[in-house]
C-alpha cells in the first residue's frame, strides 16, 4: 500500500506524471490507444489537475537524458505532486540510451526524479510499472517485469516516500479478468472495428480506453485508501466510467 507524506493544506491540487506508454497521451488519429494517466483526470476531484507528461517509449535514463525531466521541474510548483512511473523501457538493456540496471542505474536515475521534486517543494510518489498481457498456460496472469518493480519498492522504502505498486495491483486484476476478460482492456480489436486501425490490432502492452479507465482507477484507489493525497483529490472511485469520458487531443501535447 502507499505510504503517506500527510495531507497538504491547499485549495487545488496538481499531480504531474512522469512515465512511458502506458501512461502517455495518445492523440485522436490513433483512438482508441490510451494511457492510464490520460485517463485519470476522470477520477480527478474538483481541485484536482492532471498534467500527463509521461512519453512513449521512454525509460528513466532516456526521459532525463532527453531534458524531459528538467521540464517538469521547471514547471512544477511547492505542494504539487510528481507520479513516477517508469519499467517496460528500463528494461531493454540492450539498448544503451534507455536500458537501466535495476538495482544500480535504474534507482540512481529514480532518484534524481525523487530530489528534483523535493528541491522545489513538491511530493514524488513511485508507482511500479503496470503489467502486461501475459497468462500461463493455465490461464493465470504472469508477471513480466523482472526486479524491476521490487527494486523500485525498495527505493520508496529507503527514500521514505510514498508508493504505489501498480504491478501487483494490475497483475491482479488481470488474473482475475482472464485471458478473454483482458482483451477489452489491451489494444485487440478486429480488423475494421476502428478506422485508426483498419486491419485490426493485437496488442498486449497498450490499453484502450475501458482498460486504462480500470488501470487509472487502481491508482487512484491506491492514492485514495494510502491517504496519500489530500481529501477531495480523488471521485467517482467506484462507479463505471463510459469510455467516452476520455479525450483524445487533435494532436499530442509538447513536452519541453
Amino acid at each position: 500500500m502507499p505510504r503517506s507524506t500527510g495531507p497538504v493544506a491547499r485549495r487545488t491540487f496538481r499531480v504531474f506524471v512522469t512515465g512511458d506508454s502506458t501512461a502517455s497521451v495518445y492523440a485522436a488519429d490513433t483512438a482508441p490507444r490510451t494511457g492510464w494517466a490520460q485517463a485519470l483526470p476522470v477520477f480527478a476531484g474538483r481541485r484536482t489537475t492532471v498534467v500527463d507528461r509521461a512519453l512513449s517509449g521512454a525509460s528513466t535514463r532516456s526521459y532525463a537524458d532527453a531534458g524531459l525531466l528538467d521540464a517538469v521541474l521547471r514547471d512544477i510548483r511547492p505542494g504539487d505532486w510528481l507520479l513516477i512511473s517508469f519499467g517496460h523501457n528500463d528494461e531493454k538493456t540492450d539498448d544503451p540510451t534507455r536500458g537501466t540496471d535495476p538495482y544500480t542505474t535504474y534507482q540512481a536515475y529514480l532518484r534524481t526524479f525523487l530530489d528534483g521534486a523535493r528541491q522545489r517543494g513538491a511530493h514524488p510518489v513511485l508507482v511500479t510499472p503496470v503489467e502486461r498481457r501475459r497468462f500461463d498456460a493455465a490461464g493465470h496472469a504472469r508477471p513480466s517485469h523482472g526486479v524491476y518493480p521490487a527494486a523500485m519498492l525498495d527505493l520508496a522504502e529507503r527514500e521514505g516516500v510514498p508508493s504505489v505498486d501498480l504491478q501487483s495491483l494490475s497483475l491482479a486484476l488481470w488474473d482475475r479478468l482472464g485471458p478473454d476478460g483482458t482483451t477489452g482492456c489491451f489494444l485487440h480489436l478486429a480488423p475494421g472495428a476502428s478506422p485508426n486501425y483498419p486491419d485490426g490490432a493485437a496488442d498486449n502492452t497498450h490499453f484502450q480506453a475501458h482498460g486504462a479507465i480500470e488501470v487509472a482507477r487502481l491508482v487512484a484507489e491506491a492514492l485514495h485508501a494510502g491517504r496519500v493525497l489530500p481529501s477531495g483529490t480523488w471521485r467517482e472511485l467506484h462507479r463505471g466510467i463510459p469510455d467516452s469520458a476520455i479525450v483524445w487531443p487533435p494532436e499530442l501535447p509538447v513536452l519541453t
